[in-house]
């Protein structure tokens, strides 16, 4: 951004449009972006990738059963054995819960068996375990496209039905999970806003050391999240923009978390202006114009960066991307036009106690991080040498990771209802009876098909085929939870026999067949988006830098930033947190925001070592960038490590591994990679890192002298 145009957005009538134009966008946006949460679309078919076997199934599932059908269990448990009064009441349950409003039909054409009214004396109690001690009844509801939205007031209904005295009962099988989920998430808007901007002012506040700054850069990015929230509500109610409560809370926490950096970055450039300009409107045209191209590169990464994940064959992960990249993008805008008009307005005194006047010094010249710069100039190589080993030796802790899945009751950090309840089915010999392959093939090949799943083990008798038009489907119950390993074996093996079946041209789906192809399509899209991502950060950096040699060594040591984060990660999960793995998608979810969001960091360093470079050559230019920029980084770090761990908050395994793998890896980058790491480069290639530009033709090393000189930053 030039000087001209930077000072012409916070002039003295300018800033006061500016603050005027974005009440009115704020307040616009407020009512459009509190609908958000109603245009998530959490049900499994927007997760699903649409060239996965499971979802060819379901579309020729459509004449045998309803895609918005949604199974659900109801277990009763009494240790010792239920009694005749127990079941006598189970059965009148089962008669009240045929009238509840949205029960499907009963399955007529040989989809999973359902209970209607006309049909509910008929069918009383499906399933008692031998020992006596737990009954099962199933229910399918039907409750609309936007059905899986209604299921926890639903879980409510029937537990209130189902309530008998000394009798657990919990709500399981598709509809108690997705139930579960939706309370997993539940809140998500409020809670995980109010805890991440609880994290923000406490570090902000110890940061600036100032009772009112930490509110320019709070309001900024609640104006930020509520336009990217109004905006992106649009396009999934009118765009198909995949939305769900995972992408939903990433946008929350990556909007306050960037766009704290943003404000970090141009604030302490502003303090800088002012103690060498005496009018605030000339020190915010100077800090906007040396500022505003280091954090337009780390928002145009991360934007380009999360639209990478557009290539992803998973849904859920492709949705991402534009919600992510909106965030982003929407965030600098504010940020650079926003808040650089609320600093002007206030004036010096937001800064108090601490206010930076006119010719006073420099507090960063005599901080830690020049301390830290000047141990490192006199034996770089020997410091970055042992740094890179420490790292890797950190990277060995990638061999424990395991990133195939985790059942259903390894999915929450909490137990909860429908986890329970499918535990108390296997531990007493009952099945899920909602857990199904569902096959379909060609009719003339139909017995065939069924023929050929008989006696495969992980699977009980197929039902008898039935044809509609020119269709057959087959179904039959896996026995093990729908998640785990076993289960996915037991689709593969159905799978294996059905292929082989000449001219049936038959399609396994159901609930565990959706997991395993979520699975396959998450390893593939790691395989796929991690090199894109690379390439994409790679040549921004490179027309950043305006070097080859500089970029390709930023890049390499920010894979082994991320290989030591996800080790040491892999380590806790393991050993500390005892989760029993990871989701399939975690690996790229943790590379995408480590890599997209720890680039940021290289940015913010680099740009400042090529700008000093111009006045002090490489070496002593990285040493004052250091000092200038180390304090800024290392509070913009734990900004967004702080706001990372908050995901923690939310009861769901994968968001808790996700955020503490970022959080540490954004530690991991700001105190070692950036500030040790990559400032011993520098130091000790000089000139060499801007191959092949010519920018430091008088490359030499630093003298003792020169290295305990007193700083000066370029003007």
């Amino acid at each position: 951004m030039n000087r001209q145009l930077a000072g012409s957005l916070t002039g003295r009538i300018s800033k006061w449009i500016v603050l005027v134009a974005w009440i009115v966008v704020t307040v616009g946006a407020a009512g459009f972006a509190s609908k958000l949460a109603d245009v998530q679309n959490n049900e499994a078919s927007s997760w699903l990738p649409a060239s996965a076997e499971s979802t060819r199934a379901l579309e020729r599932l459509g004449p045998f059963q309803d895609p918005n059908a949604i199974p659900t269990l109801v277990v009763y448990e009494r240790e010792g054995g239920l009694t005749e009064e127990d079941l006598a009441a189970i059965e009148e349950d089962a008669a009240e819960f045929a009238t509840m409003e949205g029960l499907a039909a009963l399955g007529a054409q040989g989809a999973p068996p359902v209970i209607s009214p006309a049909a509910a004396q008929e069918i009383g109690i499906p399933a008692i375990s031998e020992d006596g001690e737990v009954a099962q009844t199933q229910i399918t509801f039907d409750l609309g496209a936007d059905g899986w939205n209604k299921l926890p007031d639903i879980a409510t209904d029937l537990r209130d039905i189902a309530a008998i005295d000394g009798v657990e009962t919990y709500i399981a099988g598709a509809g108690g999970q997705a139930a579960d989920a939706a309370e997993a998430f539940g809140g998500i808007d409020s809670t995980l806003l109010v805890a991440t901007l609880s994290v923000v002012i406490l570090i902000l506040l110890f940061t600036y050391r100032s009772p009112v700054l930490w509110i320019l850069p709070i309001f900024c990015a609640g104006v930020s999240l509520f336009a990217a929230q109004a905006l992106i509500y649009f396009l999934a109610k009118y765009a198909d923009l995949t939305v769900n409560g995972q992408s939903y809370a990433i946008l929350t926490i990556l909007v306050i978390g960037a766009g704290t950096d943003y404000a970090l970055l141009l604030v302490a450039r502003y303090r800088e202006e002012l103690r060498r300009h005496e009018d605030r409107h000339e020190a915010m045209a100077f800090a906007l114009h040396r500022a505003a191209p280091a954090i337009l590169a780390s928002a145009a990464t991360v934007v380009l960066g999360m639209l990478c994940l557009l290539f992803a064959e998973m849904n859920s992960t492709a949705g991402l991307g534009p919600v992510a990249a909106i965030g982003i993008a929407v965030t600098f805008v504010v940020m650079v036009t926003l808040l650089p008009a609320l600093l002007v307005i206030t004036g010096r005194w937001v800064f108090w106690p601490r206010r930076p006047s006119f010719g006073s010094p420099e507090p960063t010249q005599s901080g830690i991080w020049a301390r830290v710069g000047r141990a490192i100039a006199p034996r770089p190589r020997r410091v970055w040498v042992i740094t890179s080993a420490l790292l890797a030796v950190a990277c060995l802790g990638l061999f424990t990771l395991n990133t195939n899945g985790l059942s259903t009751e390894d999915t929450y950090t909490t137990d909860f209802e429908s986890v329970t309840g499918q535990q108390t089915l296997v531990e007493h010999g009952l099945l899920d009876q909602s857990n199904t392959v569902l096959v379909v093939a060609n009719a003339d090949e139909g017995e065939a098909v069924a023929a050929a799943m008989v006696g495969l083990e992980g699977v009980e008798a197929p039902s008898p085929p039935v044809v509609q038009e020119d269709v057959a489907f087959i179904q039959a119950t896996i026995t093990s939870d729908p998640s785990t390993q076993a289960a996915f074996d037991t689709v593969e093996r159905v799978r294996d026999a059905v292929h082989d079946v000449d001219g049936a041209d038959a399609l396994v789906g159901g609930g565990s067949a959706f997991f395993l192809d979520t699975l396959n399509a998450s390893e593939r899209d790691s395989i796929v988006i991690i090199p894109i991502i690379l390439v994409v950060v790679l040549l921004i950096l490179m027309a950043l830098l305006r070097s080859v040699l500089a970029p390709v060594i930023l890049m390499v040591t920010v894979v082994l930033s991320f290989g030591a984060a996800l080790g040491l990660s892999s380590l806790l999960f393991t050993y500390v947190f005892g989760f029993a793995g990871a989701d399939p998608s975690f690996p790229l979810f943790a590379f995408v925001f480590l890599v997209a969001l720890g680039i940021d960091y290289n940015i913010f360093l680099m740009t400042r070592v090529r700008e000093e470079t111009m006045h002090h050559g490489t070496r002593k230019g990285a040493l004052v960038a250091l000092t200038s920029t180390g304090g800024v980084i290392t509070s913009a770090g734990l900004v967004l490590a702080a706001t990372f761990l908050v995901l923690g908050t939310i009861p769901v395994v994968f968001l808790a591994e996700l955020g503490v793998a970022v959080a540490l890896g954004v530690i991991l980058d700001t105190m070692i990679v950036r500030s040790v790491l990559v400032t011993a480069i520098n130091m000790d290639l000089g000139g060499k890192v801007w191959w092949p530009s010519r920018l430091d033709d008088d490359d030499h090393h630093l003298s003792l002298d020169e290295i305990e000189a007193p700083i000066e930053t370029v003007h």
